[in-house]
């Protein structure tokens, strides 16, 4: 197996984003009043934070984030206009597996998927649009809440 220049550069380049945007959220003061807004903003915007520009300076730097997600991904997929409706249901599954809520293990659980889809489309090319709704069955009913999940 061959991994081109390109490809393992875009992977390198999306874990240290991946980590970045985890350490800003989980370990940042602004991480901290993000995470507050989103339970309860009222007391958030009792101390002083603006909630409504925090929630829409959130957005911004979500599309942001797929618009990256995007133009990286350009020279490996064909562009057009609905090229991210093919990967919704496995970004689903991946959130699903790696736990509502944790984006560590958001990140974790995609790349080991990405890995295992790999390998799968090289060693049995059939099973590869499945094996990862097969993963996460099993997950499912071992751990609900998925791997690194909390239950509520």
């Amino acid at each position: 197996m061959f991994l081109p220049n390109y490809r393992a550069w875009v992977v390198v380049f999306s874990l240290a984003v991946c980590l970045v945007t985890w350490f800003v959220i989980e370990r940042t003061k602004l991480g901290a009043y993000l995470r507050a807004a989103t339970e309860n903003p009222t007391l958030v915007r009792a101390m002083g934070v603006n909630v409504p520009r925090m929630i829409t300076l959130t957005y911004g730097a979500g599309v942001a984030l797929a618009a990256l997600a995007g133009v990286l991904a350009a020279p490996i997929n064909q562009v057009r206009p609905l090229m991210g409706a093919d990967l919704i249901i496995v970004v689903f599954a991946v959130v699903v597996i790696g736990g509502m809520g944790s984006i560590m293990g958001s990140i974790v659980t995609g790349f080991a998927l990405g890995l295992v889809e790999g390998l799968t489309k090289v060693f049995y090319p059939e099973a590869s649009n499945t094996v990862i709704f097969v993963i996460m069955t099993i997950v499912l009913l071992i751990k609900p809440a998925g791997l690194f999940g909390r239950a509520a």
